[in-house]
């Protein structure tokens, strides 16, 4: 059997869905429609990942989010959170609280079958080491010798450009908020409003050529590097 994955999400075709395609696919799948049985559930059934609603009746999922962030026994549990466009600025926090991904309503089973893979891949990789060398098919940074090579031909990037791009490149198809690029990326120059971000990720990809688009953007929440 593959991994187990609690659903907490109070619309039940939508907990239909999800239960169907990950059975479906081989997972062990236990759900719940609030927030307090979620986090009652956590306990019993340890889960290998957690989806998690962000509109739910008495406790929300952001505060789901939050208390098991906040608890040693359960912070591990990666999040996947699900939401509705509007609901953007909670996903910035639950992102900034420690939830792994998210996905918008409505979804394709196979998109969060990929998201969920994703994350859980990501969490047996292991410590990241910093110093290793990154590579993406022809994009390769090496972090030693600070330098970015495109299909074998050296690329000059700024000290900024390139500690961003190896903040990116490190954790694939992770998304980062704006605060988290600033705190994650700590250079003396870096600049620290949204506004001057964005500006930093429109020259980056201008140099990285057909590796561009390799930075996504995530619409109202920030950047994930393509994974």
């Amino acid at each position: 059997m593959k991994e187990s994955i609690l659903v907490v999400d109070d619309e039940e075709d939508i907990r239909e869905l999800i239960r169907y395609n990950l059975t479906k696919d081989g997972f062990r799948v236990t759900c719940a429609a609030t927030g307090e049985e979620g986090l009652s559930l956590v306990a019993a059934v340890k889960p290998d990942l957690i989806i998690l609603d962000l509109m739910l009746p008495g406790i929300d999922g952001l505060e789901v989010c939050r208390r098991l962030k906040t608890d040693a026994a359960f912070k591990s549990i990666p999040i996947v959170m699900v939401s509705a466009r509007g609901e953007e600025p909670d996903v910035v926090s639950g992102l900034e609280l420690g939830a792994d991904d998210y996905i918008s309503k409505p979804f394709s089973p196979r998109v969060l079958l990929a998201r969920i893979r994703s994350v859980l891949r990501r969490g047996k990789s292991g410590p990241v080491d910093q110093q290793a060398l990154v590579k993406v098919d022809g994009l390769v940074l090496n972090p030693v010798r600070r330098e970015v090579h495109i299909d074998n031909s050296l690329t000059e990037l700024t000290n900024t450009e390139f500690k961003l791009l190896h903040f990116l490149m490190r954790q694939p198809g992770v998304v980062f908020t704006r605060d988290q690029i600033v705190d994650g990326v700590h250079g003396d120059d870096y600049p620290v409003t949204d506004r001057s971000v964005d500006v930093q990720v429109v020259g980056l990809r201008k140099k990285l050529g057909s590796y561009g688009p390799y930075i996504e953007t995530v619409r109202g929440v920030g950047y994930r590097f393509k994974g």
